[in-house]
Formats: structure tokens, C-alpha cells, sequence
């Protein structure tokens, strides 16, 4: 998501990555789900005769004085001269064109690979291990969604392999604290989800903007850290059965945030309970987030080894794979591909990867939703699996979001996830 729709963002759409449903995009404080050359070749040298050996017989040939010319300096030559036939201004224009067209051929070197990526067929093995989950709006722990409604969620996964529920619990205040009317239902909530979807486990869904000399969470001050995971306790009280943070634009290399996971992490084993996160895009390119973040202020990827260092913090790892900007389902399907891989080896095997499935749809420069489908990011995470770490039981997918996934979504996820019998 970008920094705007850090804490949550409902209303247009709320959640990782987002900021889409209906395209609009809202802050992080509107949280609030709507469920609604010249020159010729060379020559021989010596006259046109050969000279005589003195008795008026026929001469031998003349030594040359280079080498015999050869054709490629011929085809030289005659490029010279048609090049300087041409005017001065056809010169400068097909100048201009080479000069335009040289970013476009690591553009297509880019795009040939992630088609590539996207070639082939992933294992049959290469399907949900009932480590899956879905972010869930606020409306479920505001009194706006009662049992009818969760009756509805629950036919949706029942026969999945959703095993958790990041529900909507926040946002956070910038100082980090929490609202104790901001989630009043979730103790009733989570009692009904294990009435109705026994074994399926409740996490508080928690986010806010992350500042960076505007307004936000100040993760460099300690008192702000420290306000963090007493909210992080506060909703564990409540009944939640997990934290997971979504907090916004975090910068690869960020100490702060590391900081901050540790300590929550102290409290979250303590309790018996997991603590996620919902992470960045990993650098497809080296470096790549530097020169991210140098023209926006919202870099989109961490290096893979701050990734890792994440990882190695939590119990889950979501990645938020989507608002990739790319223009067809064959990019989009080899980037989530690329992606897969990048994370499963960044991450210690303890450790749930989650791979995020864009179940919404809009139309921006940052996210095509003809291109960015559930379809397309499930086979992408197949191929990344079946290539990666085929057998590894800690891997799952994350479907955002549920107030805006359609029938269409929810068919796919079911198709080419799942078994093909649920």
C-alpha cells in the first residue's frame, strides 16, 4: 500500500497495499470498509600492368600493398557514404529515435524475463497447506457485521485452506496508542468464528501511516515503540488470538521497525500467540528500492536481506504482491512468480510465508486490475513454489480483501489453490 493507506483503509479500501475499491484512495485515518563516415574500400596497388621481367613477357602480378578487402568493410563503407548522403536534420531525427528507444531495451529485457517466469507448469503439489488468510474489514468488530453476515464468511471457507483472519482492529493513533472503542466487538467476534469455523484463529489487524518528516508514527522515538506494543497487549486482552502489523512506508534498512518487532515479538511469545507482518515487495532488481526511494516517498521493495532480517522477527510474513503496475496477467502472474521465490529464500523455514492475492479490483497507474487477478497471482505463486521450495509445509496465500473479493475471486482461489474437489 502507499503511505496514505497505511492504518487501514476502508471507506475506498482499507489494508496492505491498498486504496482501492471504487479506485479512491483514503487515508489512513478514514478507516472505515465499504461494503459497499566517408571513404571507399581499400585498393590492390601497383599500374594497371604488370611490369615485364625484361624479355617483353607477361609480367607476374603486383605484390598488394595492404590486405585484400573484405566484405564487411565494404558493407562499412557503403553506410558511411549513404549516412552522409542524408540531410542534416534526417541525421539529428534518427539520432533522437536511437536515443529514445535505448530505455526501452532493458524494458523488454524485463518483460521477456517475467513472461519466461511465468512459462510452464506448476506441480500438482504445489497447493494450499491450510496456512492461508484473508485481511477482514473493520465493519466485523464495530457492530456493522453480526452473525448473518459471518454466516456467509464461514460457507466462503468453509473446505479452504484459510487458517487465519486478519481483522481490522485499528488504526493506531500516531503516538502509537489504540483507541479503546476502536474494536468493542472483537471479543464476541472471535467467539463466533470458533463456533462456526472451529480451528480458523482471529489476529488483530493493526496499521497506521509510518512518518518520514510528515505526520505519522515516529518509529525512531522509543516512548512511540513502546505505546505500539502496549496496543499490541490491548488487543490480545480484547480476545484476539495474534497481532498483525500493517504499518507504512517502511524503508528497507529500517532499524526502528526492527526494533519495534523484537520487542512485540517478547510480549506475542510470552502470550502463546503469533505475531505477522505484512511486508514489502522484495527487490526484483539489485538495489532497486535505493533508486525507489530516492524519486518517491513510498518506496515499494526491501533488499532480501532486510526481508530476511523481518522474517526472522515474526511467525508470518504476508506479502503484500500486488499494485505491481504491471499491464497484462502474464507480467503481473512472472512477477508474483519472481516474488515467491525471492521471499521463500529469504525466510527461515520456521517462519509462514504468505503470498497476498489482489481479490479487488481497480484501474491505476499502479494497479491494472485486467492484469492484477487472483488467477494470474495464483499460478504465479504455483510456479514460484514448484520452483523454490516445493515441499515446504509454512507457505500459504493472503486474500485482500474481503469486503471488495467477488464471486470471481473466491472461484479461483478455490480452483487453482485449493484441491480441485473443495
Amino acid at each position: 500500500m502507499n503511505a496514505g493507506e497505511a492504518g487501514g483503509r476502508e471507506v475506498g479500501v482499507l489494508g496492505p497495499a491498498a486504496g482501492r475499491v471504487g479506485t479512491r484512495r483514503v487515508g489512513a485515518r478514514d478507516v472505515v470498509d465499504s461494503d459497499g563516415g566517408s571513404g571507399g574500400p581499400g585498393a590492390f596497388g601497383g599500374s594497371g600492368d604488370a611490369p615485364g621481367d625484361g624479355d617483353g613477357g607477361v609480367g607476374e602480378p603486383a605484390a598488394p600493398d595492404g590486405p585484400p578487402e573484405v566484405p564487411s568493410t565494404r558493407r562499412r563503407g557503403r553506410l558511411r557514404r549513404r549516412w552522409r548522403s542524408w540531410s542534416r536534420w534526417k541525421r539529428v531525427t534518427v539520432i533522437l529515435l536511437l536515443l529514445v528507444s535505448l530505455p526501452l531495451v532493458p524494458i523488454g529485457a524485463a518483460a521477456l524475463a517475467l513472461r519466461l517466469e511465468y512459462a510452464g507448469d506448476p506441480s500438482d503439489q504445489a497447493r494450499s497447506r491450510g496456512r492461508d488468510a484473508i485481511w477482514l474489514g473493520h465493519a466485523w468488530v464495530d457492530g456493522r457485521k453480526g452473525q448473518a453476515e459471518l454466516a456467509v464468511l464461514a460457507q466462503r471457507l468453509r473446505g479452504t485452506g484459510i487458517h487465519d483472519l486478519y481483522v481490522h482492529a485499528g488504526p493506531l493513533e500516531h503516538d502509537g496508542t489504540l483507541p479503546a472503542t476502536a474494536h468493542p466487538g472483537a471479543r464476541q467476534l472471535v467467539e463466533a468464528v470458533h463456533r462456526e469455523l472451529p480451528g480458523v484463529r482471529v489476529q488483530a489487524w493493526l496499521g497506521d501511516i509510518v512518518s518520514h518528516g510528515g505526520p505519522g508514527l515516529n518509529l525512531d522515538r522509543p516512548r512511540v515503540r513502546e505505546a505500539i506494543t502496549a496496543s499490541a497487549a490491548q488487543v490480545l486482552d480484547a480476545g484476539f488470538e495474534g497481532v498483525h502489523f500493517d504499518l507504512e512506508p517502511v524503508w528497507s534498512g529500517d532499524e526502528d521497525f526492527l526494533t519495534l518487532l523484537t520487542a512485540t515479538h517478547e510480549l506475542t511469545r510470552a502470550r502463546g500467540v503469533p505475531l505477522s507482518v505484512a511486508a514489502a515487495q522484495i527487490d526484483p532488481l539489485p538495489s532497486l528500492h535505493n533508486i525507489s526511494k530516492a524519486v518517491r516517498d513510498h518506496p515499494k521493495w526491501w533488499s532480501q536481506r532486510y526481508f530476511g532480517q523481518v522474517a526472522r522477527r515474526v511467525e508470518q510474513i504476508a506479502v503484500m504482491s500486488y499494485d505491481t503496475a504491471m499491464p497484462l496477467e502474464s507480467l503481473y502472474g512472472g512477477y508474483v512468480a519472481q516474488q515467491t521465490a525471492l521471499a521463500l529464500e529469504a525466510t527461515p523455514a520456521r517462519v509462514d510465508v504468505l503470498m497476498g492475492l489482489p481479490a479487488y479490483y481497480a484501474n491505476s497507474w499502479g494497479h491494472h486490475g485486467s492484469a492484477e487477478t487472483v488467477a494470474a497471482a495464483v499460478r504465479g505463486v504455483r510456479l514460484g513454489l514448484t520452483r523454490t521450495d516445493l515441499h515446504r509445509p509454512g507457505f500459504g496465500v493472503a486474500l485482500y480483501v474481503d469486503f471488495a473479493a467477488t464471486d470471481t475471486d473466491w472461484a479461483s482461489y478455490r480452483r487453482d489453490w485449493c484441491r480441485p474437489d473443495r
